[in-house]
């Protein structure tokens, strides 16, 4: 017997390793946590323009207080009428406007914040959406997404 590797072994080293994804940032229990977001994956979030605010919407933990697993189909609904996200980029003339912001900027990046339900425009990326607002879409800063009920 040899201790060659076989055709498909030789195949499984070849390839190369995956590229990381949003939902490489989401630990065990379905929580974000931004520190685990490689640096290629913020790299390839679009960089707002103007006035505008890139969000990460929260999707919701794995399993129920209770214990019950939450389906796939049960968190994307989640995720689409959440009205709280995570700060990820803002753009360079997000809150510049003195006159409509006399007290200063509402959020900064790495915020967790409430936003309206249809606010902004929705964008599908590998593993996960994000949002983009205007600056003035932003209701209110958050210590974290679970100080809220959501559906």
């Amino acid at each position: 017997m040899s201790n060659e590797p076989t055709a498909l072994e030789k195949k499984w080293q070849e390839e190369p390793p995956s590229t990381p994804v949003l939902e490489d940032s989401f630990n065990e229990n379905g929580e974000f946590e931004p520190d685990r977001m490689d640096s290629s994956v913020f790299d390839r979030i679009p960089n707002p323009t103007g006035w505008r605010i890139v969000l990460l919407p929260y999707r919701g933990v794995e399993k129920s207080k209770g214990g019950i697993v939450l389906s796939e189909e049960t968190r994307q609904k989640t995720q689409l009428a959440t009205v709280c996200g995570f700060v990820l980029k803002i753009g360079d003339l997000a809150y510049k406007d003195e006159s409509k912001f006399p007290t200063g900027p509402w959020c900064k990046e790495k915020d967790w914040v409430i936003f309206g339900r249809y606010a902004g425009s929705r964008i599908n990326i590998d593993g996960g959406e994000i949002r983009i607002l205007n600056d003035d879409e932003i209701l209110g800063v958050l210590n974290s997404p679970e100080d809220i009920l959501h559906i």
